[in-house]
């Protein structure tokens, strides 16, 4: 097996990492940039659509409000950067919201900020890559027919990325991410020139009609603007991510991860102000259905907003066009990325604290955390699937569990705050902290706003499923807490607690055959010098038996060998039956089962060898007093026999020597010739 996939292993995700070496992946703010804010910079390919699409149930007329709902989009991001900033530099270690709100606000509040951001990293990658999908149809409808493939094939190529390790996902990610940014300072470059000039940029849909759903007055008209403002804020995602991943930031963690987030705020909103501002001047239109689009060509899908703004913008310069497509799908696919850094790293934290399974807490070869990687993987290719790469269906159950993170976030930040000034005498320091908390406490009242919105928006378009999920996976990990402790409080020695020795070890060896495995068992448990030794083997066909008994007799074993007889020719439960049967006639005694067993080197020789075996081992583990040992018996094929054999132990296979020769040389070294007892251990010279 190490034959195959060792070169395989080093050639996908590279050579193993030693553990002092981690800090040769830490990251300097031009690489976490694109590592933890692409999903943020990416959501500018979206974020004005959807604002645009919600609109669009009024009909075009409600396009007029889009550059106020733009503004509070933009108050909104900046607030909480503004809010993340103080929670990098107060909690540096990268727990981020679980963090602060378990210290702060407790630990049942802390588990359930973990759900909801668990949720939405799950669901920024599936919102990301069908995203990705839908602007790579953009330009290549044929893609369009096999988009759920398409966005499978993205998740497993970001996820090989990233179980490179962070920094080698983060170094090959920069170029498309810095390629996105400079593509989109170029095209609003060009645009501003263009108007600037007197020339009309026009949409392709500039001259199609919206058909409005219904007419948005009054009260429908105030849900509709919100429902808009709601999915704008798909804008926000992706802001929390550097707050978990302060810990891969070169030294020194805070400043840099501060730094990062505002420039994440200047570059993001600067772009979403640019190309919502484009969308208003290409007069662009978007409608939920394609069918409410009037003037889109029949058997034609809609294109995205920014798909539509470039091609306006470099109508006399296809490559741009082209150029923009192809970065804005690239940049999409890398959004994934921030929750692949995000969610292994939170994911450690909640099993290093016992909320999930200890595997999530183990870097992998490269250092990175590769379970949660693989989780995140498998978690978002569901999504993809049950809800077919569909970007307006998935963005229904987004943003809700960031602004539940948000929310929380800040409330505990400003019972940190207040938990300092109550100690703080210095009148600087009490100053800035109080500065600092007026940032948080805003910021907690206006994504707790958002946070109403959101759900009253979206709970009857399928936002209730996200609901619904963070309730369950916060029991989830709940039980997965009190699992643990159930078993470190019934595995904890008493203090005066001391080891019983028992009365006697009585040891079987269990018997199949007469063959080498058989001969290593017997003589591993003869040397083990249990008090009792006896072979043990279930008489299925009488001949068989038989032949066995006599040529036990033959070759002069010295160990007893009992047969236990099955009419209905099962082997597993007389032999547990029989072990039992022990254990009450000798309930001090200890039992211990010798199991000879195959060690193969293809997947597929298990299914044909030790079957037998582990229901032997299953039942028998149930049993207390009763201890299981598996003597292995490496076959050729086994990478041990093939790679590194050791030429004097017993069983080693030495290459080009008949089998026969084998077997009666290692007969012979085990029982001697006459066949004799084996030595005492403690009488042999050193070496052997």
């Amino acid at each position: 097996m190490a034959q195959v996939t060792g070169p395989a292993k080093r050639f996908f995700f590279g050579r193993a990492l030693r553990s002092e070496n981690i800090h040769s992946t830490l990251l300097p703010k031009r690489i976490a940039l694109p590592v933890f804010a692409s999903d943020a910079l990416s959501s500018n390919a979206y974020a004005t659509q959807e604002i645009l699409l919600m609109l669009s149930v009024g009909g075009f007329a409600l396009y007029a409000f889009t550059p106020w709902i733009a503004i509070g989009v933009i108050v909104v991001f900046f607030t909480v950067v503004a809010s993340y900033r103080q929670n990098v530099r107060a909690y540096p270690s990268g727990g981020g919201d679980y963090e602060v709100v378990s210290t702060n606000l407790g630990e049942r509040a802390g588990v359930f900020v973990a759900s909801a951001l668990m949720v939405d990293y799950v669901l920024t990658v599936a919102v990301s890559i069908s995203s990705a999908v839908a602007n790579i149809s953009s330009i290549l409808p044929s893609f369009g027919k096999s988009g759920v493939l398409l966005a499978i094939g993205l998740i497993v190529i970001v996820t090989l990325m990233n179980l490179r390790g962070v920094r080698e996902s983060g170094t090959a990610f920069a170029i498309p991410t810095y390629g996105f940014i400079l593509g989109i300072i170029a095209m609003v470059g060009w645009g501003i020139w263009q108007i600037s000039h007197g020339n009309q940029i026009q949409a392709e849909s500039a001259n199609w009609e919206i058909q409005a759903e219904t007419t948005a007055t009054g009260v429908f008209l105030i849900f509709v603007l919100a429902r808009a403002f709601s999915s704008g804020t798909t804008a926000l995602t992706g802001i929390e991510a550097i707050a978990n991943g302060v810990p891969a930031f070169r030294k020194p963690k805070s400043k840099n991860a501060a730094t990062t987030l505002l420039l994440l705020g200047v570059i993001s909103m600067s772009m979403f102000t640019a190309i919502t501002w484009l969308a208003i001047q290409t007069n662009v239109k978007v409608a939920e259905h394609d069918s409410d689009l009037i003037g889109l060509p029949a058997g034609e899908t809609q294109k995205t907003v920014i798909a539509q703004v470039s091609q306006a913008v470099f109508a006399d310069f296809q490559p741009g066009f082209f150029y923009i497509s192809i970065v804005t799908a690239l940049i999409l696919v890398l959004a994934a990325n921030t929750a692949f850094n995000g969610f292994p790293v939170l994911g450690s934290i909640l099993a290093r604290d016992g909320y999930l399974p200890r595997q999530l807490h183990t870097r992998g070869d490269r250092l990175a955390f590769s379970n949660g990687i693989v989780f995140l993987a498998g978690a978002a290719i569901i999504l993809i699937i049950v809800y077919d790469a569909s970007v307006s269906a998935l963005i229904q159950l987004y943003v809700i569990g960031v602004f539940v993170s948000f929310t929380l976030s800040q409330i505990g930040m400003v019972k940190h705050w207040n938990r300092h000034l109550a100690q703080e005498t210095d009148p600087k320091a009490r100053a800035k902290m109080k500065r600092s908390r007026a940032v948080n406490a805003f910021g907690f009242c206006l994504t707790g706003s958002v946070l109403i919105i959101v759900l009253a928006t979206k709970f009857t378009n399928g936002a209730y499923l996200v609901v619904i999920a963070m309730p369950i996976l916060y029991a989830i990990m709940r039980s997965v807490r009190r699992h643990y402790d159930r078993v470190a409080l019934e595995l904890e020695p008493a203090v005066d607690e001391k080891v019983t020795l028992p009365s006697r070890v009585h040891a079987i060896v269990l018997v199949s055959k007469i063959h080498k495995p058989t001969l290593r068992a017997l003589a591993y448990a003869r040397a083990s010098r249990p008090s009792t030794l006896e072979g043990v083997t279930v008489s299925v066909d009488p001949g068989d038996t038989k032949a066995m008994s006599t040529d036990w007799e033959r070759r002069g074993i010295s160990v007893p060998l009992k047969i236990l007889d099955s009419p209905y020719r099962e082997i597993t439960r007389p032999i547990v039956e029989y072990v039992r049967g022990l254990r009450r006639a000798s309930p001090r005694d200890l039992v211990t089962v010798y199991i000879p067993e195959y060690v193969v080197g293809h997947w597929w020789e298990n299914l044909l060898h030790n079957q037998s075996a582990l229901r032997l081992k299953t039942r028998l583990r149930f049993t207390p007093g009763v201890m299981v040992v598996s003597v292995p018996w490496q076959l050729i094929s086994s990478e041990r026999i093939a790679d590194d054999p050791v030429p004097n132990a017993p069983g080693a296979v030495r290459r080009g020597e008949p089998q026969a020769n084998i077997a009666e040389a290692y007969v012979a070294e085990q029982y001697g010739d006459p066949p004799v007892d084996p030595p005492d251990p403690a009488d042999l010279p050193s070496g052997r």
